[in-house]
């Protein structure tokens, strides 16, 4: 399990092979000076709400990742989480697709 800190104060734990694909998005919209919308489901022992921060580029933010292997990274994922961050309501976490093989098949069984 991970943790996406921003501005010092908002904590949310998210797995580490989520947050890797998360960083990335996230990443890639800041260093082209974009700014966004960041919205996430709220764990229910915190009310089961959901939070929405800004994310810019002079935001700080820490990804703590406690796993020591860095996750393989879906490209299919990542193209579909860049589709939200890139919409009017800004980034949310959508499902994992299939991750496709090198011979263009797709693996359904990934693990999380």
């Amino acid at each position: 399990m991970g943790k996406l800190i921003y501005e010092g104060t908002v904590k949310v734990d998210f797995d580490d092979r989520t947050l890797a694909h998360l960083q990335l998005v996230i990443g890639t919209k800041l260093r082209r000076g974009e700014p966004f919308h960041f919205t996430w489901r709220d764990d229910a022992s915190i009310g089961d709400g959901r939070t929405t921060v800004w994310i810019h580029p002079r935001c700080s933010l820490v990804y703590k990742f406690y796993g020591s292997r860095k996750p393989q990274l879906n490209p299919a994922w990542i193209d579909a989480l860049a589709y939200t961050a890139n919409s009017p309501t800004g980034l949310y976490l959508v499902p994992e697709p299939a991750m496709p093989h090198a011979d263009g098949a797709e693996e359904h069984d990934l693990v999380g």
